[in-house]
Protein backbone atom coordinates (compact mmCIF):
# COMPACT_ATOMS: atom_id res chain seq x y z
CA UNK A 1 0.00 0.00 0.00
CA UNK A 2 1.16 3.52 -0.79
CA UNK A 3 1.81 6.35 1.64
CA UNK A 4 1.91 9.50 -0.48
CA UNK A 5 4.28 12.32 0.35
CA UNK A 6 2.34 14.99 -1.46
CA UNK A 7 2.89 18.70 -1.89
CA UNK A 8 2.80 21.61 -4.24
CA UNK A 9 6.29 21.93 -5.81
CA UNK A 10 9.00 23.61 -3.71
CA UNK A 11 7.18 23.05 -0.42
CA UNK A 12 9.58 20.77 1.46
CA UNK A 13 8.87 17.41 -0.15
CA UNK A 14 12.57 16.70 -0.68
CA UNK A 15 13.44 17.50 2.92
CA UNK A 16 10.83 15.14 4.33
CA UNK A 17 11.82 12.41 1.89
CA UNK A 18 15.46 12.90 2.85
CA UNK A 19 14.74 12.38 6.54
CA UNK A 20 12.43 9.41 6.02
CA UNK A 21 14.68 7.70 3.48
CA UNK A 22 17.69 8.15 5.78
CA UNK A 23 15.79 6.63 8.67
CA UNK A 24 14.01 3.76 6.91
CA UNK A 25 16.44 2.91 4.10
CA UNK A 26 19.92 3.23 5.61
CA UNK A 27 21.70 1.18 8.23
CA UNK A 28 23.01 4.15 10.21
CA UNK A 29 20.53 6.99 9.57
CA UNK A 30 23.08 9.11 7.70
CA UNK A 31 21.68 10.84 4.61
CA UNK A 32 22.98 10.05 1.14
CA UNK A 33 21.54 11.31 -2.14
CA UNK A 34 21.06 7.71 -3.27
CA UNK A 35 18.65 7.19 -0.35
CA UNK A 36 16.12 9.41 -2.12
CA UNK A 37 15.77 6.87 -4.91
CA UNK A 38 13.97 4.66 -2.37
CA UNK A 39 11.15 7.22 -2.30
CA UNK A 40 10.68 7.94 -5.97
CA UNK A 41 8.11 10.01 -7.80
CA UNK A 42 4.74 8.92 -9.15
CA UNK A 43 3.90 8.88 -11.98
CA UNK A 44 7.20 7.72 -13.42
CA UNK A 45 7.40 6.75 -17.09
CA UNK A 46 8.63 3.28 -16.09
CA UNK A 47 5.33 2.60 -14.29
CA UNK A 48 3.48 2.77 -17.62
CA UNK A 49 6.11 1.12 -19.79
CA UNK A 50 5.68 -1.90 -17.47
CA UNK A 51 2.02 -1.94 -18.52
CA UNK A 52 2.85 -1.63 -22.20
CA UNK A 53 1.58 1.97 -22.32
CA UNK A 54 3.34 4.74 -24.20
CA UNK A 55 4.20 7.35 -21.50
CA UNK A 56 3.83 10.07 -24.17
CA UNK A 57 0.13 9.21 -24.56
CA UNK A 58 -1.18 11.48 -21.83
CA UNK A 59 -4.79 10.31 -21.89
CA UNK A 60 -3.78 6.66 -21.59
CA UNK A 61 -1.38 7.52 -18.77
CA UNK A 62 -4.12 9.26 -16.77
CA UNK A 63 -6.54 6.42 -17.45
CA UNK A 64 -4.01 3.93 -16.10
CA UNK A 65 -2.90 5.66 -12.90
CA UNK A 66 -4.88 3.12 -10.88
CA UNK A 67 -3.61 0.15 -12.91
CA UNK A 68 -0.03 1.31 -12.40
CA UNK A 69 -0.65 1.57 -8.67
CA UNK A 70 -2.26 -1.89 -8.63
CA UNK A 71 0.97 -3.25 -10.09
CA UNK A 72 3.08 -1.36 -7.54
CA UNK A 73 0.86 -2.73 -4.79
CA UNK A 74 0.95 -6.36 -5.90
CA UNK A 75 2.41 -7.00 -2.44
CA UNK A 76 -0.42 -5.43 -0.43
CA UNK A 77 1.30 -6.06 2.91
CA UNK A 78 4.30 -3.88 2.12
CA UNK A 79 4.20 -0.12 2.74
CA UNK A 80 5.71 1.98 -0.05
CA UNK A 81 6.38 5.72 0.05
CA UNK A 82 5.91 7.78 -3.12
CA UNK A 83 6.43 11.46 -3.76
CA UNK A 84 3.82 13.26 -5.85
CA UNK A 85 2.90 16.82 -6.80
CA UNK A 86 -0.43 15.70 -8.22
CA UNK A 87 -3.61 17.05 -6.76
CA UNK A 88 -6.09 14.43 -5.54
CA UNK A 89 -8.38 14.98 -8.48
CA UNK A 90 -10.18 13.40 -11.41
CA UNK A 91 -8.92 13.99 -14.95
CA UNK A 92 -10.04 12.39 -18.22
CA UNK A 93 -12.81 10.81 -16.14
CA UNK A 94 -10.21 8.94 -14.05
CA UNK A 95 -9.09 9.34 -10.44
CA UNK A 96 -5.47 9.90 -9.48
CA UNK A 97 -5.67 7.14 -6.85
CA UNK A 98 -8.19 5.15 -4.78
CA UNK A 99 -8.53 3.71 -1.29
CA UNK A 100 -7.47 0.26 -2.49
CA UNK A 101 -4.02 1.65 -3.24
CA UNK A 102 -3.67 4.51 -0.77
CA UNK A 103 -2.81 3.79 2.84
CA UNK A 104 -2.51 7.48 3.64
CA UNK A 105 -0.99 10.83 2.72
CA UNK A 106 1.49 13.12 4.42
CA UNK A 107 0.80 16.53 2.89
CA UNK A 108 3.46 19.24 3.19
CA UNK A 109 2.37 22.83 2.84
CA UNK A 110 4.48 26.00 2.72
CA UNK A 111 3.70 29.71 2.84
CA UNK A 112 2.84 30.44 -0.81
CA UNK A 113 4.80 33.68 -0.74
CA UNK A 114 7.95 31.67 -0.13
CA UNK A 115 6.88 28.99 -2.61
CA UNK A 116 6.90 31.71 -5.29
CA UNK A 117 10.49 32.78 -4.61
CA UNK A 118 11.72 29.17 -4.55
CA UNK A 119 9.70 28.24 -7.65
CA UNK A 120 11.16 31.18 -9.58
CA UNK A 121 14.72 30.00 -8.93
CA UNK A 122 14.04 26.32 -9.59
CA UNK A 123 12.14 26.72 -12.87
CA UNK A 124 13.95 29.76 -14.32
CA UNK A 125 10.92 32.04 -13.89
CA UNK A 126 10.69 35.67 -12.92
CA UNK A 127 8.62 36.53 -9.86
CA UNK A 128 5.59 37.62 -11.92
CA UNK A 129 5.59 34.28 -13.77
CA UNK A 130 6.03 32.29 -10.56
CA UNK A 131 3.12 34.14 -8.96
CA UNK A 132 0.86 33.41 -11.93
CA UNK A 133 1.94 29.75 -11.77
CA UNK A 134 0.79 29.16 -8.18
CA UNK A 135 -2.51 30.94 -8.90
CA UNK A 136 -3.21 29.01 -12.12
CA UNK A 137 -6.18 26.70 -11.52
CA UNK A 138 -5.54 24.84 -14.81
CA UNK A 139 -1.86 24.07 -14.24
CA UNK A 140 -0.29 20.72 -15.10
CA UNK A 141 3.27 19.73 -14.24
CA UNK A 142 5.75 19.47 -17.09
CA UNK A 143 6.56 16.06 -18.52
CA UNK A 144 10.22 15.03 -18.27
CA UNK A 145 12.21 12.08 -19.58
CA UNK A 146 11.44 10.21 -16.36
CA UNK A 147 8.13 11.59 -15.11
CA UNK A 148 4.66 11.94 -16.62
CA UNK A 149 2.43 14.97 -16.32
CA UNK A 150 -0.10 15.30 -13.51
CA UNK A 151 -2.80 17.83 -12.80
CA UNK A 152 -1.30 20.24 -10.28
CA UNK A 153 -3.94 22.94 -10.06
CA UNK A 154 -3.33 26.13 -8.11
CA UNK A 155 -1.53 26.16 -4.75
CA UNK A 156 -4.81 26.25 -2.81
CA UNK A 157 -6.56 23.69 -5.05
CA UNK A 158 -3.70 21.25 -4.55
CA UNK A 159 -3.77 21.76 -0.78
CA UNK A 160 -7.56 21.46 -0.49
CA UNK A 161 -7.82 18.39 -2.72
CA UNK A 162 -5.82 16.10 -0.41
CA UNK A 163 -7.87 17.12 2.62
CA UNK A 164 -10.56 14.80 1.25
CA UNK A 165 -8.71 11.93 2.93
CA UNK A 166 -9.33 13.45 6.37
CA UNK A 167 -12.68 11.67 6.66
CA UNK A 168 -10.95 8.30 6.35
CA UNK A 169 -8.27 9.35 8.89
CA UNK A 170 -5.64 8.86 6.22
CA UNK A 171 -4.34 12.45 6.18
CA UNK A 172 -1.53 14.18 8.05
CA UNK A 173 -0.73 17.84 7.42
CA UNK A 174 2.78 19.15 7.97
CA UNK A 175 3.88 22.76 7.62
CA UNK A 176 7.30 23.23 6.04
CA UNK A 177 8.07 25.94 8.57
CA UNK A 178 7.56 23.47 11.45
CA UNK A 179 9.70 20.89 9.67
CA UNK A 180 12.53 23.44 9.67
CA UNK A 181 12.22 24.68 13.25
CA UNK A 182 10.81 21.61 15.07
CA UNK A 183 12.17 18.77 13.00
CA UNK A 184 12.20 16.04 15.63
CA UNK A 185 8.71 16.88 16.91
CA UNK A 186 7.32 16.80 13.39
CA UNK A 187 8.99 13.51 12.47
CA UNK A 188 7.71 11.88 15.65
CA UNK A 189 4.21 13.01 14.58
CA UNK A 190 4.85 11.38 11.21
CA UNK A 191 5.93 8.15 12.93
CA UNK A 192 2.79 8.18 15.08
CA UNK A 193 0.67 8.66 11.95
CA UNK A 194 2.42 5.77 10.20
CA UNK A 195 1.84 3.53 13.20
CA UNK A 196 -1.83 4.53 13.21
CA UNK A 197 -2.01 3.48 9.55
CA UNK A 198 -0.70 0.05 10.57
CA UNK A 199 3.01 0.35 9.80
CA UNK A 200 4.98 -1.57 12.43
CA UNK A 201 8.43 -0.39 13.53
CA UNK A 202 10.26 0.65 16.69
CA UNK A 203 11.54 4.21 16.96
CA UNK A 204 15.33 4.31 17.23
CA UNK A 205 16.09 7.76 18.64
CA UNK A 206 19.83 7.50 17.95
CA UNK A 207 19.17 6.73 14.30
CA UNK A 208 16.52 9.46 14.08
CA UNK A 209 18.93 12.03 15.53
CA UNK A 210 21.49 11.08 12.88
CA UNK A 211 18.85 11.40 10.15
CA UNK A 212 17.90 14.85 11.39
CA UNK A 213 21.48 16.03 11.83
CA UNK A 214 22.64 14.76 8.41
CA UNK A 215 19.73 16.47 6.60
CA UNK A 216 20.55 19.94 7.90
CA UNK A 217 20.09 22.35 4.97
CA UNK A 218 23.67 23.61 4.98
CA UNK A 219 25.11 20.10 5.11
CA UNK A 220 22.96 19.13 2.14
CA UNK A 221 23.99 22.30 0.30
CA UNK A 222 27.67 21.46 0.85
CA UNK A 223 27.01 17.89 -0.25
CA UNK A 224 25.52 19.16 -3.51
CA UNK A 225 28.74 21.08 -4.21
CA UNK A 226 30.71 17.84 -3.98
CA UNK A 227 28.25 15.41 -5.60
CA UNK A 228 25.74 15.55 -8.46
CA UNK A 229 22.17 15.81 -7.25
CA UNK A 230 20.14 14.44 -10.13
CA UNK A 231 16.85 15.98 -8.96
CA UNK A 232 18.23 19.46 -9.65
CA UNK A 233 16.97 20.90 -12.94
CA UNK A 234 19.04 21.86 -15.98
CA UNK A 235 18.88 25.56 -16.86
CA UNK A 236 18.58 27.03 -20.35
CA UNK A 237 22.37 27.04 -20.70
CA UNK A 238 22.56 23.31 -20.04
CA UNK A 239 23.95 23.66 -16.54
CA UNK A 240 22.52 21.96 -13.48
CA UNK A 241 21.10 24.57 -11.09
CA UNK A 242 21.71 24.38 -7.37
CA UNK A 243 18.73 22.62 -5.82
CA UNK A 244 19.60 23.75 -2.31
CA UNK A 245 19.48 27.49 -2.82
CA UNK A 246 18.40 29.86 -0.03
CA UNK A 247 16.82 27.46 2.46
CA UNK A 248 15.99 29.24 5.74
CA UNK A 249 17.19 32.53 4.20
CA UNK A 250 14.33 32.43 1.68
CA UNK A 251 12.24 35.33 3.01
CA UNK A 252 9.45 36.66 0.80
CA UNK A 253 9.53 39.98 2.70
CA UNK A 254 12.94 40.72 1.17
CA UNK A 255 12.23 39.37 -2.32
CA UNK A 256 8.58 39.88 -3.33
CA UNK A 257 7.27 43.20 -4.60
CA UNK A 258 4.03 44.55 -3.17
CA UNK A 259 2.03 43.86 -6.34
CA UNK A 260 2.71 40.12 -6.17
CA UNK A 261 2.22 40.02 -2.41
CA UNK A 262 -1.22 41.61 -2.87
CA UNK A 263 -2.14 39.13 -5.63
CA UNK A 264 -1.18 36.11 -3.54
CA UNK A 265 -2.81 37.30 -0.33
CA UNK A 266 -6.05 38.27 -2.09
CA UNK A 267 -6.46 34.99 -4.01
CA UNK A 268 -5.23 32.64 -1.27
CA UNK A 269 -6.46 34.46 1.81
CA UNK A 270 -8.88 31.76 2.98
CA UNK A 271 -6.26 29.01 3.06
CA UNK A 272 -3.51 31.29 4.36
CA UNK A 273 -5.69 32.32 7.30
CA UNK A 274 -6.59 28.66 7.92
CA UNK A 275 -2.89 27.74 8.01
CA UNK A 276 -1.76 30.74 10.08
CA UNK A 277 0.15 32.40 7.22
CA UNK A 278 -1.99 35.54 7.24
Amino acid sequence: MIVWIASYPKSGNTLLRSILSSYFYSSDGVFKFENLKKISQFPNTSHFMSLGIDPNNEIEVFKNFINAQNLINSDKEKVKFFKTHSSLSRMYDCNFTDLNNTLGVIYIVRDPRNVVTSLAHHFNLNIDQATETILDSDRFTEKTAKTCRVFLGSWNYNYNSWKNLQKQKKYLLIKYEDLITKKKTVILRVFKFLEMLGMKFEVDMIKLNKSIKSTDFYKMKDKEKQETFFEAVIDKNGKRKNFFNLGPKNDWRKILDQNNIDKIEKRLQKEMVELGYF
